[in-house]
C-alpha cells in the first residue's frame, strides 16, 4: 500500500472517529429532542382536543360503539355556554403546556449540546439567572396576570357566558386568556380587565342562583292575605312550560324585611338555574302585580289611587241610566269612590 493510500485511510478513520464524537451527540440530542417534543405536544393537543370537543372516550377507537349507548348519551353535554368555555379553557390550558413543553425540551437539549462541546455550564447558568432575576422585576405585573390568568383557569372560577363582579367591571365574560378578561357589562362596553388586578370575583352565574322579589305593600294591608297572594303568584310561574322549568325548589316568603311610615316590606325568594334568576324574577313581579291587584291590596302610598281606580271600575261596570246628566255621572262616581275607600280591605 502506498503513502498516499495509507494517509487517506487514516484521514477517513480520523474524520469517522471525529464523527462519532462531538457531532453524533448533538444529532442524537436534537433528534431524540425532537421527537420527545413532537410526542409531548401531540400528546398534549390530542387530549386539550379530546376535552375542547367534549367527546367522550367511549366515542373514540375500538370503544366507538359503546358511545353509542345510554352511557355515552349522558356523557355528552348539550348546552352551548358551557361547551364554549370548556372549549376555551382547554384549548388555553393547551397552549399553555405546549409552549411549557417547547421552552423545558429546547433549554434542556441546548445545555446538553453546550456540555457535549465541553463548554462549561456554570457561568452561563449564573448569568441567565441574573438576566431571569432582572427580568421578573421589570416584568412583575405580566408574570402576575400570567399566573393569576393560569390558577383561575385549573381552578375554573369563571368562563365564557358567566355574569361577574370583579369590582370596576359587572357584566358578561366574553372571553378568557391567560392576561386579560374580557367584559361586556349591561350598557354595551367591553372590559380588558387583567387578570393579576382582581383581588376578588363573584361569580352570579355558577352552580345555581336565587330570584329575589321585595314588595313593599300598604302599612295596614292584611300580611296573611298578601303572604297568600304571593305564593300563588310563584305557583302561577312555577306552573309555566318555559319559566317553570329553571326553578329549582319552593319559593320561601319571609317576614317583615322592612318597616316604615306608609310600607311594610316582605320578600320572596326562589332558587333558579344558574343565570337564569332575573327572568324569573321579572315572572314573580308581574304576577305578583296581578294577584295583588285582584286582591285589592295596595302597594305603599297608593291605597288613594287604588280607591279610585275601583271606582273607575265600578262605574264602568254599571249600566248607565240614559236620563243621567253629566253633574249626576260625577255625583255618582264620587259615591263609589267614597264606597270603595270606606270598604274593608277583602
Amino acid at each position: 500500500m502506498t503513502p498516499a493510500a495509507t494517509s487517506a485511510g487514516e484521514s477517513a478513520q480520523t474524520a469517522l472517529q471525529w464523527f462519532l464524537g462531538i457531532p453524533l451527540r448533538i444529532i442524537l440530542i436534537v433528534a431524540i429532542s425532537s421527537i420527545a417534543l413532537w410526542l409531548i405536544r401531540r400528546s398534549i393537543r390530542t387530549i386539550t382536543d379530546h376535552v375542547a370537543d367534549g367527546t367522550p372516550w367511549l366515542e373514540r377507537g375500538a370503544l366507538k360503539p359503546l358511545g353509542d349507548s345510554a352511557v355515552g348519551a349522558v356523557l355528552d353535554k348539550a348546552n352551548p355556554l358551557a361547551n364554549a368555555r370548556r372549549a376555551q379553557r382547554a384549548r388555553t390550558i393547551g397552549s399553555v403546556l405546549r409552549s411549557t413543553a417547547s421552552i423545558a425540551v429546547g433549554c434542556t437539549a441546548f445545555f446538553l449540546i453546550l456540555d457535549a462541546l465541553g463548554i462549561s455550564l456554570a457561568p452561563f447558568i449564573a448569568s441567565v439567572g441574573i438576566v431571569g432575576v432582572a427580568l421578573g422585576f421589570g416584568a412583575q405585573s405580566l408574570v402576575k396576570d400570567f399566573l393569576t390568568g393560569l390558577f383561575m383557569l385549573l381552578e375554573d372560577q369563571y368562563g365564557v357566558g358567566d355574569v361577574i363582579d370583579v369590582g370596576p367591571a359587572n357584566g358578561t365574560v366574553e372571553a378568557v386568556t391567560l392576561r386579560v378578561t374580557k367584559i361586556r357589562d349591561a350598557d354595551g362596553t367591553l372590559w380588558y380587565v387583567p387578570n393579576g388586578t382582581m383581588l376578588r370575583v363573584g361569580n352570579k352565574t355558577q352552580g345555581w342562583a336565587t330570584a329575589v322579589v321585595e314588595i313593599d305593600v300598604d302599612y295596614f294591608a292584611d300580611l296573611d292575605q298578601v303572604r297568600s297572594v304571593l305564593a300563588e303568584a310563584a305557583a302561577l310561574v312555577a306552573a309555566d312550560p318555559v319559566t317553570g322549568s329553571h326553578i329549582l325548589g319552593e319559593p320561601t316568603i319571609t317576614g317583615i324585611e322592612k318597616l316604615s311610615a306608609d310600607a311594610v316590606t316582605l320578600r320572596l325568594k326562589v332558587k333558579t338555574s344558574p343565570a337564569q334568576q332575573w327572568e324569573v324574577a321579572r315572572e314573580l313581579r308581574i304576577a305578583a302585580r296581578r294577584g295583588l291587584e285582584e286582591a285589592h291590596v295596595p302597594l305603599a302610598g297608593q291605597r288613594d289611587l287604588m280607591a279610585t281606580h275601583r271606582a273607575a271600575v265600578a262605574a264602568r261596570t254599571q249600566p248607565r241610566d240614559p236620563h243621567d246628566t253629566p253633574l249626576d255621572d260625577m255625583a255618582n262616581e264620587r259615591d263609589a269612590r267614597g264606597a270603595a275607600a270606606s270598604s274593608p280591605e277583602e
